[in-house]
């Protein structure tokens, strides 16, 4: 369907490697989304959005996660209905086009905080909540230091929908963090 899409972010080289993986392993389960004819269909240059939250980064030992507040641009990618976040760590180990099935916001549970999601998730574009998540990140500290503390922050009722919105783990494998080379 050309009117979803899988989205994912680089913010250095490290990163872009690990998107080339995912690209590549997308292209071998044959996704039928809007991902990958070249590299992408589609590269969109945003501004970086940095947490600043340099106290709450240095405790989790991940001070290149500030500037993944630049996710939150994902919910302004309104030429599409439904997207699906991917990190650039993410590695796909069968087909998951079923994915774009699940209501917004379907996301994995964190390894470390059951609680709460990881930032890999199933979205509808808006532009309503795109500037939300602006404001909330302008105005309240993110708890993780990065987007995973402000999108659990946003979308807080999220594990009271037992697992209706929680995605199964046996299709996609976490390759991180990734250490930047």
């Amino acid at each position: 369907m050309t009117d979803q899409a899988f989205v994912t972010l680089t913010t250095n080289d490290a990163y872009a490697k690990g998107v080339l993986v995912l690209d590549s392993s997308l292209k071998q389960h044959r996704t039928n989304r809007k991902v990958l004819e070249t590299v992408f269909d589609e590269v969109i240059m945003v501004d970086v959005l940095d947490s600043g939250n340099f106290a709450h980064l240095t405790l989790m030992k991940r001070p290149e996660l500030g500037v993944m507040l630049a996710k939150l641009h994902c919910w302004f990618l309104t030429q599409y209905s439904k997207c699906v976040f991917m990190d650039a760590d993410t590695l796909v180990i069968a087909n998951i086009d079923d994915i774009f099935e699940r209501e917004e916001l379907s996301a994995a549970p964190d390894s470390g905080w059951p609680d709460c999601f990881n930032s890999g998730v199933i979205y509808q574009p808006s532009v309503e909540t795109y500037n939300q998540l602006l404001s909330l990140a302008s105005e309240q500290r993110s708890f993780d230091g990065g987007d995973q503390g402000i999108l659990n922050t946003f979308f807080s009722s999220w594990s009271n929908h037992g697992i209706v919105l929680m995605i199964p783990k046996q299709k996609v494998s976490k390759v991180s963090p990734m250490i930047p080379i």
